[in-house]
């Protein structure tokens, strides 16, 4: 017979991937023309109407050294019946879903390029009115102490950037600059494992 083992969480993977679950609405938002004074106005390339077709097919691959809001929460209705004062009638309501969090530390290209920026564009171009918005599917994995097999595998469905805050600079500390993602999304599942 063999023993349960609790499942450590040091060793885990996220990853980002454009989504192709297609949204509850029946019809894409329309695109919206920009006047012709805004039509010209400098601005980063990933940016505006169009901005979904230009996402990347993978979006902050790896480095999350941090994963919070693996979460969700049941509304909970109590109704009275009529006649009997010691009792409450329970029924579920909505399922809420908390945001995740996702924390790393911000990457700098190998050959000594900038930071890496793609968690910000993407927030970017929902603000700037990006439309459709990019959404993406997400999978965390917990892998074991070996890092070979995975032991827990969460997937979330059509996420979008909530917020995201940039690294607490001190030049006291020399700490490394780490960066924090906020993602709403439409659905949480824990899978099997094979």
């Amino acid at each position: 017979m063999s023993v349960p083992e609790l499942v450590q969480t040091f060793r885990f993977r996220v990853r980002l991937t454009r989504s192709a679950t297609p949204g509850r609405t029946a019809e894409p938002p329309p695109v919206i023309p920009r006047p012709p004074s805004e039509a010209a106005a400098p601005g980063p390339a990933d940016v505006g109407p169009g901005t979904a077709d230009r996402a990347p097919d993978r979006l902050g691959d790896g480095g999350f050294q941090e994963c919070a809001g693996l979460a969700l929460e049941a509304d909970v209705r109590e109704y009275m019946q009529g006649g009997a004062n010691d009792e409450v009638v329970r029924r579920v309501g909505r399922v809420r879903l908390q945001p995740l969090v996702l924390k790393r530390g911000m990457l700098v290209a190998a050959d000594g390029g900038s930071a890496d920026t793609s968690l910000w564009d993407w927030l970017h171009g929902m603000v700037a009115g990006g439309a459709p918005v990019p959404r993406y599917d997400g999978d965390v994995e917990v892998l074991d102490p070996a890092g070979r097999r995975v032991v827990a595998h969460w997937t979330f469905v059509r996420g979008l950037p909530l917020k995201i805050t940039g690294p607490t600079l001190n030049a006291r500390t020399g700490e490394i600059a780490v960066e924090e993602l906020h993602i709403a999304h439409e659905g949480l599942r824990l899978e099997r494992t094979p």
